[in-house]
C-alpha cells in the first residue's frame, strides 16, 4: 500500500476521495429504508461532521503546514496564515456567487446570485461547496507524502480519509431525507445526496497534482485547505444545526466528532 501510494499518489488521492464520495452515497442509501429521520438525528449527525471538519482542519491541516514552514525555512507563521486567509476568502467568494439554499433553510433564504432554480438544485449547490476542500483536503494529503515531505505520512493521509468519509455518511442522509420529506420521489432524494460529493474525487486530483508539482507551496496549500473547511464549519454546518431545539444534541455530536477525528489522526498519523 505504501508503495502504491508513493509512486501513485495522484491514483491514490482519487482512490481515497472516489471512498468519501461512496460513503456519502451509503447515506444517502438510506432513504430507501426509512421513511424518515428525526431532526434530532439529523442535527446531532450535521454536528458530528462540523466537529470533524475542524478536528481535520487543525491536526490533518494546519499543524503540518506550521512545522513544514519551520522545517523549509519559512517564517513559520506566514505561509499557514496565508493559506488559511487565501481559504477562507475563496470560499467566501464562491459563497456570495453560485445560488445555493443550506440545509433546514426556507428558499426565501438562498444565498448567491438571486436565481429561480428550484431549492433542489440550491440545496445540492450548497453541499457541492461543503465537499471541494475536503477533497482538496485529502489529495494535498497523499500528495505531500508522495513528495516526501517531511512530516507527512501515509497514515496520517488514510487518517483523513476515513474521517472525510466518516463525517459524509451523515452529509448523505441531512440531504437525502429533507428531500423526500418535500416530495421527491426516493431515487431522485439518493441521487441528489450522492451527487453533491460527486467533486470530491476531482478537488481530490487537483490537491494532488498541485503538491507534486508545486512543493514549495505545500504549507500554503495545506491551510489554504484548513481555512476552507472551517469557513464551511462556521457558515453552514453550525447554523444549520441551531435552527430547532435540538442544539445541545448537535453540540454533543461536534465534540464526539472533533474527538473521533482526532483519535484517528494521532493513532495513525
Amino acid at each position: 500500500m505504501e508503495e502504491f501510494a508513493h509512486k501513485w499518489p495522484v491514483l491514490a488521492a482519487l482512490l481515497a476521495t472516489t471512498f468519501t464520495w461512496l460513503v456519502t452515497a451509503a447515506g444517502a442509501a438510506l432513504v430507501f429504508v426509512f421513511r424518515d429521520l428525526s431532526r434530532k438525528w439529523l442535527d446531532g449527525m450535521l454536528g458530528f461532521s462540523g466537529g470533524v471538519m475542524m478536528a481535520a482542519s487543525y491536526w490533518s491541516l494546519l499543524a503540518p503546514s506550521i512545522e513544514l514552514s519551520k522545517q523549509l525555512g519559512y517564517i513559520p507563521w506566514l505561509m499557514p496564515a496565508l493559506g488559511f486567509l487565501a481559504g477562507s476568502l475563496f470560499l467566501f467568494g464562491m459563497d456570495r456567487v453560485i445560488p445555493h439554499l443550506h440545509i433546514n433553510f426556507n428558499k426565501t433564504e438562498a444565498e448567491g446570485i438571486p436565481t429561480d432554480w428550484r431549492s433542489t438544485t440550491l440545496l445540492v449547490l450548497a453541499i457541492t461547496l461543503h465537499n471541494i476542500p475536503e477533497g482538496l483536503a485529502v489529495g494535498v494529503a497523499f500528495g505531500a507524502f508522495a513528495a516526501d515531505i517531511p512530516g507527512a505520512s501515509l497514515g496520517a493521509a488514510i487518517a483523513l480519509a476515513i474521517g472525510i468519509g466518516i463525517q459524509n455518511f451523515p452529509e448523505g442522509i441531512a440531504i437525502s431525507f429533507p428531500l423526500r420529506r418535500k416530495g421527491v420521489s426516493k431515487f431522485r432524494s439518493f441521487w441528489f445526496g450522492q451527487l453533491s460529493a460527486f467533486v470530491e474525487p476531482f478537488a481530490g486530483v487537483a490537491g494532488a497534482l498541485a503538491v507534486l508539482y508545486l512543493q514549495p507551496i505545500l504549507p500554503f496549500a495545506l491551510a489554504f485547505a484548513a481555512g476552507a473547511m472551517i469557513f464551511v464549519v462556521i457558515e453552514e454546518v453550525i447554523p444549520e444545526t441551531q435552527r430547532d431545539r435540538y442544539t445541545d444534541i448537535a453540540a454533543l455530536g461536534f465534540i464526539v466528532g472533533f474527538a473521533v477525528m482526532m483519535i484517528l489522526d494521532v493513532a495513525l498519523g
